[in-house]
C-alpha cells in the first residue's frame, strides 16, 4: 500500500501554506488581539482558490477534496495561522 501524497494534495499543501504565509499571517496578531473579524478580502480569495469547499462536490460548488486532502489542509492551516 502506497501512503505518498498525490501531486494533487502536494499542490494544495503548497498553495494554502503560501497564501497563510503572505496573506494571512501579517493579519493574524492584530485580529486576534484587537478581537476583530479577518479582512473580507481573505475569505473571498480563499473561495476563489478553492479553500472553502473541502469535500462538498464541484456540482455544490464545493472543491470535492478526499478526506485525506482536507485534513492536509487543515492541518497547514493550523500550523501557519
Amino acid at each position: 500500500m502506497d501512503f505518498s501524497l498525490t501531486d494533487e494534495q502536494k499542490t494544495y499543501q503548497k498553495m494554502v501554506r503560501e497564501f497563510a504565509q503572505k496573506e494571512v499571517a501579517p493579519y493574524v496578531t492584530e485580529c486576534d488581539r484587537e478581537e476583530k473579524p479577518y479582512p473580507v478580502h481573505i475569505t473571498k480569495k480563499m473561495g476563489e482558490l478553492g479553500m472553502l469547499g473541502g469535500v462538498i462536490p464541484e456540482k455544490y460548488g464545493g472543491s470535492d477534496m478526499d478526506f485525506t486532502t482536507l485534513l492536509l489542509v487543515l492541518r497547514k492551516w493550523q500550523k501557519h495561522v
